[in-house]
């Protein structure tokens, strides 16, 4: 995509967004995938012993679903390497991609109906995570320690209202309402685990919301 002077969006960006970009969306097409996978796992799993929804564990003894965990966890790992080249802003939005991928995988491979307003929605995550993406903005540079503990110390209440979730909403709420585990995903996603660059050209590992 270039505008009327000749200028492409990549001369914007530098070779490390690029790296995290290429990583971001890798990550995408890894995790959005494994969920099918898994899902077709579960599927095998449960027409020859429990159902995981009912407690059973068959899906453990299942390759599919392993191959499915794997392909998740290498997604992960990529995610977690573009926030080494990429500031959270451009990193974070791409996540949505997951979830057009697993859609579109879903409706192919599992025949589950993909209706209008689902369609709908995966427009708005292209146009946003796009949108986005071409006008992040240059990562912050970090010039100390002290303003380093401070955003590591900033995720304390997400942490606390995980807890709560966890061991007091879900055994009372989880088989009934899915937005129990909804919250606890989100929330633990919003801690980015990232390499931040500090001034001095020396890496810290910080959690940052």
């Amino acid at each position: 995509m270039a505008d009327p002077n000749g200028h492409s969006w990549r001369d914007g960006m530098s070779s490390d967004n690029i790296k995290g970009l290429i990583l971001a969306l890798s990550s995408s097409i890894f995790i959005g995938s494994s969920f099918i996978v898994k899902k077709k796992g579960l599927k095998k799993a449960g027409a020859s012993g429990v159902r995981a929804g009912f407690g059973g564990y068959s899906y453990l003894y299942e390759p599919l679903w392993w191959v499915g965990m794997i392909t998740m966890v290498v997604g992960e790992i990529a995610n977690f390497a573009a926030y080494a080249f990429a500031p959270a802003i451009l990193v974070t939005p791409l996540g949505a991609l997951s979830i057009i991928i697993s859609a579109a995988l879903a409706h192919i491979i599992l025949r589950e109906r993909l209706h209008i307003f689902g369609i709908l929605g995966c427009i708005l995550c292209v146009v946003g995570s796009t949108t986005i993406v071409l006008h992040a903005p240059a990562e912050r540079e970090i010039e100390s320690v002290i303003e380093v503990w401070n955003l590591a110390t900033e995720p304390a209440l997400v942490i606390t209202a995980v807890f709560i979730l966890i061991f007091h909403y879900i055994p009372q709420y989880g088989q009934t309402h899915i937005m129990v585990y909804i919250g606890v995903c989100s929330l633990v996603g919003s801690l980015s685990v990232c390499i931040l660059h500090t001034g001095t050209g020396n890496f810290v590992i910080a959690i940052v919301f």
